[in-house]
């Protein structure tokens, strides 16, 4: 109970960003779908495209409607000459308005298709302007079906803002992929109670406009579009100004290791007077571009990624002269290398009681038996391709998995072998053995902080973070991320940030 307490002190600004996000979606999706159902409800033909369009948005996973604005947006903002954020808001924004369209479009159509003909003919018949017919005939009849349907586009709308965490927006979502990937069961549960609740009183507030316009109950409407607006307002108080200092942004992916490192970053940009915020759960290709963007300012991303995802390099190169090449990339790109962390957290496959499999090798030969467990990134990532080039392996079966529920499934008996991470400390206590890797596919791991063009420029900022550099060795960091993925006595992120800031002396 007290964790769970805790997790809800969390809820305010997020629910205050969820909220903005959400009232946005939907108001901007009113804005569109209103005029075109009167279009629509006189041309036939502009129905079928308006409502065909709409549902096809809906055949598309909010996830995907998601991310897909993300490559969109930052190709326009280069056709452009920069300044459309790519990241945070604007993908979120305009992914769940076109997701809020289909119940506005298909209810409003239907309410203005479903007035009494006769009506109608009367409005002409008095000599009533199409203005006059809209205003005084039209839309009050037809304004009970269309607001049914904006409470089920409430409901879908707040929902799926939930999954705005993952092309960085701040949602209530942030404590529910949080909570997954460290199995902090609170942080879920508070993360669904807030969302619920919020559909719920929306829905139940849009409820009352309803039942107020279809009854002709003047009070019963002005009562429910006054709850909407006080509780807007009131949810989205943590959002308001408050002079604070300068806010950074720094940028997390979507596991434990980069939760505790975000925090340590954030702890010693706090201490020297920046304001911090947060964003979690980002895939590598997109915190990559939202650092070169300015979206992010500041995360740790690894040197085998960087290598493989963004130099393109097939090659494997000892980690020094790795480090030295990349750092001579980044001069004159839109990101800066401030420097190794000290630890590598490299791709490992790892397995239990591999009997007489001990490197790649030998799993390359027993392959077609066995089945893979992967993170959600690898099987599509280069370093994958580049190990089936040099071990010929086929395996029975390959599953992606969060980086928690794989280990899950390596231990249940689910799959026989997984892609794991050599600074993961649920290695060593599941008793797990990793795999040599003698033909060098898999090419190294540094821990690197990256950090945008503007950041790079600012003294104070670097400053603040060159004590990490070197700083952070792998025993400490395993001992860290295994505090916040053991499945007893766990602890947050931040609680293991400060143990390991203490560990290694800062």
């Amino acid at each position: 109970m007290t964790a769970f307490l805790a997790a809800l002190g969390r809820v305010p600004p997020l629910l205050a960003s969820h909220v903005l996000l959400s009232a946005a979606a939907l108001v901007l999706a009113l804005v569109v779908a209103a005029p075109l159902a009167i279009i629509a409800n006189r041309r036939p033909n502009v129905a079928r495209v308006a409502l065909g369009f709409a549902s096809l948005i809906q055949t598309i996973p909010s996830l995907a409607l998601l991310a897909l604005f993300f490559p969109l947006l930052l190709s326009l903002s280069a056709l452009v000459g920069g300044g459309i954020p790519a990241l945070g808001f604007l993908p979120s924004l305009l992914a769940l308005t076109l997701y809020a369209l289909l119940p506005l479009l298909r209810n409003g159509v239907a309410g203005l298709a479903g007035i009494d003909p006769a009506v109608i003919e009367a409005a002409d018949a008095v000599g009533m302007t199409p203005a006059q017919k809209l205003r005084l005939v039209e839309a009050p009849l037809a304004a009970p079906v269309a607001i049914a349907g904006v409470r089920t586009a409430a409901v879908w709308t707040i929902g799926a803002a939930t999954l705005s965490t993952t092309v960085g927006q701040p949602s209530l979502g942030d404590l529910i992929f949080a909570g997954l990937q460290t199995q902090s069961w609170a942080l879920v549960l508070a993360g669904c109670f807030a969302s619920a609740a919020l559909a719920l009183g929306v829905d139940a507030a849009i409820g009352l406009v309803e039942r107020g316009i279809a009854r002709r109950r003047r009070g019963l409407w002005i009562g429910g579009l006054a709850v909407l607006a006080i509780g807007t307002a009131a949810a989205t108080a943590p959002l308001w100004p408050r002079g604070e200092g300068k806010v950074v942004t720094v940028g997390a992916k979507n596991f434990a290791e980069q939760y505790i490192l975000a925090r340590l970053i954030g702890s010693r940009l706090e201490n020297a007077g920046y304001t911090v915020r947060y964003r979690d759960g980002l895939g590598s290709a997109v915190i990559f571009g939202a650092v070169a963007s300015g979206d992010v300012d500041v995360y740790v991303d690894y040197a085998g990624t960087i290598w493989s995802n963004e130099m393109k390099r097939s090659d494997v190169p000892a980690r020094g002269p790795m480090l030295a090449a990349m750092t001579q990339w980044t001069k004159g790109r839109d990101v800066t290398l401030l420097g190794a962390l000290g630890f590598e957290n490299a791709y490992a496959f790892a397995m239990k009681a591999p009997g007489a499999i001990r490197t790649l090798d030998d799993l390359a030969a027993a392959s077609a038996r066995l089945r893979l467990g992967s993170d959600l990134e690898f099987l599509e990532r280069p370093e994958w391709a580049a190990v089936k080039r040099a071990y010929p392996m086929r395996f029975a079966s390959a599953t992606p998995y969060s980086p928690t529920f794989m280990y899950q499934a390596l231990a249940s008996g689910r799959v026989d072998v997984i892609s794991a991470f050599s600074s993961d400390g649920r290695i060593a206590a599941g008793g797990l053995t990793v795999l040599t890797d003698p033909r060098r596919a898999i090419p190294g791991y540094d821990a690197i902080l990256l950090v945008s063009p503007a950041r790079a420029k600012d003294e104070r900022f670097a400053a603040a973070l060159k004590p990490l550099i070197g700083r952070i060795d792998v025993a400490a960091m395993r001992a860290a991320n295994y505090q916040v993925d053991r499945e007893t006595d766990k602890r947050t992120p931040e609680q293991a940030a400060a143990w390991l800031a203490a560990k290694v002396g800062l």
